[in-house]
């Protein structure tokens, strides 16, 4: 866990470590203390990208103008 002076870690670099976490797990080759101990890592990364999530989808709430719907359209590049 970073210290309160350490720079956090982006959500990127959470959410990879989770995938690993998961290929690790899928893969099935481990003992029930490494699994348990990945499974463990893996909620608190899960619940971390949650909240970051949560975090980003109050941040564009608050910047869409109410009564104004954002769409797939509003996210997708123009070519």
């Amino acid at each position: 866990m970073p210290k309160a002076k350490d720079k956090p870690e982006s959500f990127e670099s959470l959410f990879a470590e989770l995938q690993a976490i998961v290929g690790k797990l899928e893969a099935g080759d481990l003992s029930l203390d490494e699994s348990l101990a990945l499974y463990r890592r893996g909620m608190e990364l899960a619940k971390e990208c949650g909240a970051r999530l949560d975090a980003a989808e109050l941040v564009i709430k608050e910047l869409v103008p109410r009564g104004e719907a954002l769409g797939v359209e509003d996210f997708e590049e123009e070519e």
